[in-house]
């Protein structure tokens, strides 16, 4: 803020003349470096002490300019620091302001509840892909450390429906109950469910015997975040190449890589053709891995399989190609 780097220059200067000032009484007039400071300190708050010693004529021009640069960089610092607060809280307010009518706008949108290790990981992946989302979090804490981000953070409790609502649940695609407590994302998930019932919801489980109430509550899906990691290191042990395939896959490491999901509508190009005469590998340079169906998973399809309205083809290619793709699945024939 550039109030407050004025206010770091003035204070910068205001030391510069009192060292200034203690040296020129120590050497001008003799007097000892604490009466020399002693001196500064009540010309610059003009309180209006009498001198420490009698001055000479040189001390006194000296001090002349000792009050006309201290007294004046000292008003000049009140008033910056003033106008440094003001417009803190201008920006708070304002910033407070516009985040919630983005909140109230958003549309088919996420719901991160919980700002911790988990929500977080979360709210960058969905960051960089990018999709809207929002972040219910009631610890003041969390929401200014993580204030610089860019995110849309709504103080509040994720459990109660008011809260949810200020989220906008009604309109959102999904929620992510992700706090770090089994009986919080228990209930989160209870609440939501009831005020949405097409909602996707994913829940967080730190506790194996949590995953069974989770998903009678309501939730699609439960992730242990313990047991993948678990699952994860044990892989890197016995198949380090295929978990460094997935990881390059997945979380854009090393070679530009994802695999993604390419939703084939009704009326798409692709919906009657068979893999070969989409032409999806030749001129797209994208990989079919799999087809998602209502009866299950196809995977590695025959080049005569065909490809039907509904589908979900499971392809892997470069971010870019993807993004053509989607668009193409989505376009008319």
């Amino acid at each position: 803020m550039k109030a407050f780097r004025n206010l770091r220059t003035l204070g910068i200067l205001l030391l510069l003349v009192m060292a200034i000032g203690t040296a020129g009484f120590h050497y001008i007039e003799g007097w000892t470096w604490f009466d020399g400071f002693y001196m500064v300190i009540t010309t610059l708050t003009t309180i209006g002490y009498q001198e420490v010693h009698p001055l000479s004529h040189a001390g006194r021009v000296f001090n002349v300019f000792v009050i006309l640069a201290g007294v004046s960089l000292v008003l000049l610092g009140v008033g910056a620091l003033s106008q440094a607060l003001l417009e803190f809280e201008l920006q708070s307010f304002f910033g407070r302001r516009r985040m919630e009518r983005e909140i109230e706008h958003l549309d088919n949108h996420y719901i991160i509840c919980g700002l911790g290790r988990v929500g977080r990981s979360v709210a960058r992946e969905l960051a960089r892909k990018p999709v809207p989302f929002v972040i219910i979090e009631s610890t003041e804490s969390k929401r200014e450390r993580y204030s610089t981000e860019k995110w849309l953070i709504l103080a509040g409790d994720a459990t109660q429906e008011q809260t949810l609502r200020e989220a906008q649940i009604e309109r959102a695609a999904g929620l992510i109950a992700a706090t770090t407590t089994d009986a919080t994302n228990l209930y989160i998930v209870l609440t939501a469910r009831g005020m949405n019932a097409h909602l996707k919801i994913i829940a967080r489980a730190s506790e194996e015997s949590a995953e069974k109430h989770l998903l009678t509550a309501g939730a699609d899906a439960v992730v242990s975040p313990y047991s993948f990691a678990g699952q994860r290191i044990a892989q890197s042990l016995l198949r380090p190449n295929v978990v460094s395939f997935l990881d390059t896959a997945t979380t854009h490491l090393g070679i530009d890589l994802e695999i993604g999901e390419i939703q084939v509508r009704d009326h798409s190009s692709f919906a009657g053709k068979t893999i070969e005469s989409s032409r999806i590998r030749q001129e797209r340079g994208v990989i079919i891995l799999a087809i998602k169906r209502q009866q299950g998973m196809r995977f590695n399809p025959a080049p005569d399989e065909r490809i039907e309205p509904d589908d979900c083809l499971i392809a892997m290619g470069e971010p870019a190609q993807l993004r053509r793709l989607e668009l193409s699945a989505a376009s008319k024939a």
